[in-house]
């Protein structure tokens, strides 16, 4: 009898603690866990109380990476309540506010977190000696998703500008078209990054769990719709319904709930890779070419190819937020970004958009004086854990059947946990 046990007590390059146990006994895989080991943050407690107008700045604290998808995510729920429609502007805002955050998050999962495991090296500061060039275009990538957040937000993280039906500040048309330019420059190097992922040898395996996106007919949505679709289920929902659709169940190996469909009791995933099968048909052409030139078509099931589609993403995110710069820079997006007029009311609303990571929802519930009553916050890494453990096991199989070793197990392992891209911080919130 053989027993191989696989214990990784803290998964490098990724945001957060988390352990990885694996045991193997005569090359059977007995036991696969994700342990998530961050101590709960109550940020829904800390809400509870508060006025509406507190609710983002507050939640945005979760995150920093993902700090305008929590502010906007927030802001639709106490819309949904107040029964507030934003302007097209403002709609357009907030998709280059959260477009800001693709850009920080990609650029930084991709060359600091991920590309040293695909090149040999044990962290990115060999790689930044080793290619200055492609580092020093990296960090500019990252800096440009600054500079848009901090344009449109009035921070690079935890956006202060955005606010109920609106923004209270917005830039000049010059300043829109200097941002244009800049991420038109950008575009070469992110059609390389996309050829640089494609190029890297990964596992053939593909998830048996579900995915989940935000879906809008004729649009590539991260922000502007309420429906969220699991694509193999074939089920769509309203976000007002998330509690109805998907479960979250607490395992005694973590400090994150775990989620599943309800209706199939499958796990999912929702990321970059789930989008991109959700709506591959409205990218950008020219992150369309990327996509099929990298063979990253629907149905694509391998979770390693997230990777891939954050690059895409980021030809795609460049190219539209370009786009969106020069309608606003011409006056040809109508509407104001100025707050529009509401009333407090009392009630129920579920926000969500699509944050870097993946879906993201926030369930508020309010008084008659705007106070939040219940606070209830449903992050991508905490929908990703479940379907990322059974996808931990897929692999272990694959490999134990192959006679892989120890080492290289525990090595495709660790690289599968960080193309998830995971915020393990996030996922306790």
């Amino acid at each position: 009898m053989t027993k191989t046990s696989i214990q990784v007590d803290h998964i490098a390059r990724v945001e957060g603690h988390g352990n990885v146990h694996v045991v193997i006994k005569d090359g059977a895989v007995e036991t696969v866990e994700m342990n998530v080991v961050e101590p709960a943050r109550l940020f829904e407690s800390m809400v509870r109380g508060r006025s509406y107008s507190e609710v983002s700045y507050i939640s945005s604290r979760i995150c920093g990476i993902c700090s305008a998808s929590h502010v906007v995510t927030d802001l639709k729920a106490i819309e949904r309540i107040f029964g507030v429609e934003p302007t097209e502007r403002t709609r357009a805002l907030r998709e280059l506010l959260i477009y800001g955050s693709y850009l920080q998050n990609h650029a930084t999962h991709l060359f600091v977190f991920a590309a040293p495991d695909f090149v040999g090296l044990p962290s990115v500061f060999p790689l930044a000696e080793s290619d200055p060039a492609l580092f020093e275009q990296a960090l500019a990538l990252k800096a440009l998703g600054n500079e848009l957040c901090t344009k449109v937000g009035g921070r690079s993280v935890h956006p202060i500008t955005a606010v109920v039906g609106g923004f209270t500040h917005e830039i000049g048309a010059g300043e829109y078209l200097e941002l244009a330019d800049k991420m038109e420059s950008m575009i070469p190097f992110v059609l390389k990054t996309v050829d640089l992922f494609d190029s890297f040898e990964v596992p053939d395996i593909a998830t048996d769990g579900d995915m989940l996106a935000m879906v809008m007919e004729g649009y590539y949505p991260i922000e502007c719709a309420d429906t969220a679709r699991f694509l193999k289920a074939g089920i769509e929902f309203d976000a007002n319904d998330v509690d109805e659709c998907i479960e979250e169940y607490a395992v005694p190996h973590s400090g994150a709930l775990f989620a599943r469909v309800r209706e199939t009791g499958s796990p999912y995933m929702t990321a970059a890779l789930a989008r991109i099968n959700a709506s591959w048909a409205h990218l950008s052409s020219r992150a369309k070419v990327a996509a099929a030139k990298a063979g990253l078509r629907p149905p694509e099931l391998n979770p390693f190819m997230n990777n891939v589609a954050q690059a895409v993403e980021l030809v795609d995110a460049l190219d539209r937020c370009a786009g969106i710069c020069r309608k606003l820079a011409a006056d040809e997006i109508p509407g104001s970004s100025s707050p529009v007029a509401f009333e407090v009311k009392a009630g129920r609303g579920v926000g969500f958009t699509e944050a870097p990571r993946g879906a993201l929802f926030h369930d508020l519930t309010l008084d008659g004086k705007g106070r939040v009553v219940r606070a209830s916050i449903m992050t991508p890494t905490a929908q990703n854990v479940a379907n990322l453990e059974a996808d931990m096991r897929l692999l272990a199989e694959k490999l134990a059947g192959e006679g892989r070793s120890e080492d290289a197990i525990r090595l495709e392992i660790e690289k599968l946990v960080r193309a998830y891209d995971p915020c393990l911080s996030c996922s306790v919130h």
